[in-house]
């Protein structure tokens, strides 16, 4: 019996493929796209033949069908992580410069708090070897600091800390296969 697709099962078909697709984002580009449309294209086959519920639950959760994908891409062993790496790549800064400069401050109100009306020019080395020194500057108990900035071993541990939390390192065999391919 053929039924017909209505635009409510439409929608729920493209839900059910945008959702895998967002669980398919190791997948190079090319990848994701032509699974979006195989899987979109068996569902409204699977949709006019038995209806939409019944395909739906046929296919099972997202998932684990995106899970089965990867694991066919790159095997059931541990996978890279763009999304676990670019998270961690964009957040550390954020919380080391929050940290650092909290702990510039922190050196700034210390002084402060031991004399009040100071003058004067005062440096601290800083976070060691992740910060650069602080130079607090006063003119009778007000001031401003400089300094306190990423030192290039900061940089450095961040970027291979990005590499480890992502397992990046895994991703190189399937850019040399897919490279291999194309060349």
């Amino acid at each position: 019996m053929q039924h017909t697709v209505t635009w409510f099962g439409r929608l729920r078909i493209e839900r059910v493929v945008w959702t895998l697709d967002q669980r398919l984002y190791d997948l190079p580009r090319r990848t994701r796209i032509e699974t979006r449309r195989e899987v979109r294209q068996n569902l409204l086959a699977g949709a006019r033949d038995v209806g939409t519920t019944q395909a739906l639950r046929n296919l099972g959760g997202s998932a684990e069908l995106a899970n089965e994908y990867l694991s066919a891409a790159f095997g059931s062993r541990p996978r890279h992580s763009w999304m676990a790496a670019g998270l961690f790549f964009v957040t550390v800064p954020l919380l080391a410069t929050s940290f650092f400069a909290d702990a510039a401050n922190g050196f700034a109100s210390g002084i402060i708090a031991a004399r009040p009306a100071t003058t004067g020019t005062y440096t601290w080395g800083g976070i060691s070897h992740l910060q650069s020194t602080v130079t607090a500057t006063f003119i009778d108990g007000h001031g401003t600091w400089n300094g306190g900035t990423f030192t290039p071993l900061f940089y450095i541990l961040w970027i291979v800390a990005t590499i480890l939390v992502g397992r990046l390192w895994r991703a190189l065999p399937a850019w040399r296969r897919r490279r291999a391919g194309v060349a």
